[in-house]
């Protein structure tokens, strides 16, 4: 396993922009086909560029693993449908107000942590689509939990203020080890500037040799040249 450095246009918070699964990547439909490809080959995933909703914000908005994705409920026809041209998965759009599913919900194919403030009904909608068992908590003491830690089958990743009854829940529902750290020289939103999956890792352009070292423990990824 590897962990590249990369932006997109100048910005660091890759995380923001992407959102990777075990099968597939998604980057916004204005990256060149080439940098989409380059993130396709780092991951061993399929690329697919689109928007959601209109939206760059594509790690935001969406979240997912390998059994399922979730979408806000103004995704339109046509981004679904090129979601759905490489995943197999279930799909689902979620019909609530609430848009920002990457930064509430963070899920691997073990489990998922959502944010407690979601309904109940949403929370089963979230655990069925993802086939995993879905449970509310928070991260540092904070309902996002999504922006606050990335989670992927070989580790979890969270924000340096994470409590030791908030490690145990994220260990006993994702079912992997969990480390703390930053990301982007020094900014806890780790979910920001950080995308990964069981094949590699991929960091914000300004993360530093300490944070790196870090995050490859976490994910058990050596660094390459990006």
């Amino acid at each position: 396993m590897a962990i590249y450095q990369s932006d997109l246009v100048g910005s660091a918070s890759i995380g923001v922009y992407l959102l990777t699964t075990d099968k597939m990547v998604i980057v916004p439909r204005w990256v060149s086909a080439g940098k989409a490809e380059r993130f396709g080959e780092w991951l061993k995933a399929k690329p697919i560029r689109t928007t959601i909703g209109g939206s760059v914000l594509v790690g935001a908005l969406m979240c997912g693993n390998s059994k399922g994705i979730l979408l806000p409920h103004f995704v339109r026809d046509k981004e679904i449908k090129a979601v759905k041209s490489v995943f197999r998965g279930n799909v689902t759009v979620m019909e609530t107000r609430r848009t920002a599913y990457g930064n509430m919900v963070l899920a691997n194919d073990y489990g998922a942590i959502v944010d407690p403030r979601l309904k109940a009904s949403e929370i089963k909608k979230v655990s069925e689509t993802l086939c995993v068992e879905a449970v509310a908590g928070e991260v540092a003491g904070l309902p996002y939990v999504g922006s606050l830690a990335v989670a992927t089958n070989k580790g979890v990743l969270a924000h340096p203020l994470l409590r030791d009854p908030e490690r145990k829940l994220l260990e006993d529902v994702l079912k992997v080890p969990v480390d703390v750290g930053t990301i982007n020289c020094g900014i806890p939103y780790v979910g920001t500037g950080l995308i990964g999956n069981s094949y590699s890792t991929v960091v914000g352009l300004l993360t530093t040799g300490p944070e790196m070292f870090i995050i490859g423990h976490a994910f058990d990824v050596v660094k390459e040249d990006g």
